[in-house]
């Protein structure tokens, strides 16, 4: 399932930043509510005025093409349209784990001129380093898939095997 919702404009200080939240979980078993919490505590710090969250319920970070996460296609038409000056993401890899995607990503946002923010991260995707070190994420992002993969494995066999054996034969 995925959400997009509006918030008012109330409350919001004269000048202050138009951001826009990003949120996926993997499974429908699992919940947003952390991430919104958090970053929801990072905007009220930083002055940001929330203007848009949108999110992606179930949708594993493998499912690379935004015609497979429609929270992600909708925040990118909505980076197209200009609607907010920065997005906010709780870590990169809920933007996904492929390094191809998250740079095209990362493009999108920087061709509008809205800038990104990762909270775990603490990564502000503005500036040259910020972009540099984004990149570096997104290699170890892609690197993390088959080592998750492995682990569920393992998990669904009850097996004992060592993670990196997966990597290593290139699963």
């Amino acid at each position: 399932m995925t959400k997009a919702r509006k918030a008012t404009a109330e409350g919001a200080r004269p000048g202050a930043k138009r951001v826009a939240f990003y949120h996926r979980v993997s499974t429908n078993g699992q919940t947003t509510a952390n991430q919104r919490r958090e970053l929801q505590a990072v905007a009220k710090r930083h002055g940001w005025h929330v203007v848009e969250v949108f999110e992606d319920n179930g949708i594993s970070s493998g499912a690379k093409d935004r015609d497979q996460r429609p929270g992600l296609d909708a925040l990118l038409k909505a980076v197209a349209r200009r609607e907010f000056d920065m997005v906010a993401a709780w870590s990169v890899d809920r933007l996904g784990r492929s390094l191809k995607n998250l740079v095209e990503v990362l493009g999108e946002l920087h061709a509008k001129g809205v800038d990104l923010y990762l909270h775990q991260q603490g990564l502000d995707a503005s500036t040259p380093s910020g972009r540099a070190m984004f990149q570096m994420m997104g290699v170890f992002a892609e690197f993390e898939r088959p080592r998750a993969r492995a682990r569920r494995h393992r998990a669904g066999q009850g097996g004992r095997h060592h993670a990196w054996a997966a990597v290593d034969r290139g699963q």
